[in-house]
């Protein structure tokens, strides 16, 4: 894939589909990466928490990769998928697209990412994933 290409929409539910505001971007109307690293932890966490039957917490960004700004007015989805189970740790990958231009719509892929979260109870404490 190269930067700028225009792709497809995965063929399935996103975990997340939000229009990011003009309070999101910086000076040059580019949305701020923290704002998508936030909005890439909630839907992240979406497919954890099913699983989990409960309350997960982020414990890893295993990693990151922003590959196309997002700019104010995309419609951005974002793609979580189980990668990984442990005894109490579930891994998530999160794909992120941006669909612009909507007179001719163009959907480019802007983020790639890799989250652990752990199963926690009520205390907080890390607990068991259910069978």
């Amino acid at each position: 894939m190269t930067v700028g290409e225009s792709v497809t929409l995965p063929d399935r539910q996103p975990a997340l589909r939000v229009v990011p505001m003009p309070s999101d971007a910086n000076q040059n109307g580019d949305i701020f990466g923290g704002w998508v690293m936030s909005q890439v932890d909630i839907a992240g966490s979406v497919p954890a928490a099913r699983r989990a039957r409960g309350r997960v917490a982020t414990v890893a960004v295993n990693s990151f990769v922003f590959r196309e700004p997002v700019m104010i007015g995309d419609l951005v989805s974002f793609y979580a998928d189980i990668t990984r189970e442990g005894k109490t740790s579930i891994t998530v990958a999160v794909e992120v697209y941006a669909q612009r231009n909507p007179t001719d719509v163009i959907c480019v892929k802007v983020t790639e990412a890799s989250l652990t979260y752990v199963a926690v109870g009520a205390d907080r404490r890390p607990r068991e994933l259910p069978a």
